[in-house]
């Protein structure tokens, strides 16, 4: 089996990201207010509903599980199909577009990693398929 290394650094670069949007965003004063009922309750104002949207209710958990799926068919070797990387890359552009440059503009580095090695993949001739065979031994039955 051959690691797909884009593939797995794309994905531990989704976490890498992650991570880093969390640790920027969690010193913050809200978290006692949400947990005492405030978003609930509509007692917490704008930048406490903003806030929240930026950390636990965002984009970070769902990216850093991707990542992490990502990099385990990376180390598979397997790949991610390939509209992942432009469908993360649309966003990216899409996000960017609206709030101007950004931490969003880290978000180019695994799409355009998972992009490269579905082009490589292609360049290859394995086909638009996500999966290449394994290859076996000679001599050795299929298990």
């Amino acid at each position: 089996m051959i690691k797909k290394r884009l593939t797995v650094v794309a994905g531990w670069s989704m976490v890498a990201i992650g991570t880093l949007h969390a640790a920027v965003f969690l010193p913050q004063p809200y978290w006692g207010q949400w947990f005492a009922g405030g978003l609930r309750s509509g007692e917490g104002g704008d930048a406490s509903l903003a806030m929240f949207w930026a950390l636990p209710g965002g984009f970070v958990v769902p990216l850093v599980l991707c990542g992490l799926l990502v990099a385990r068919l990376g180390r598979r070797g397997e790949r991610a199909p390939g509209y992942a990387g432009w469908l993360l890359g649309g966003w990216v552009a899409g996000c960017v577009t609206l709030i101007g440059p950004s931490g969003f503009l880290l978000g180019f580095v695994p799409a355009g990693l998972l992009i490269a090695e579905d082009l490589l993949a292609r360049r290859r001739g394995t086909g638009a398929g996500v999966t290449e065979p394994p290859q076996r031994a000679v001599g050795r039955p299929a298990s």
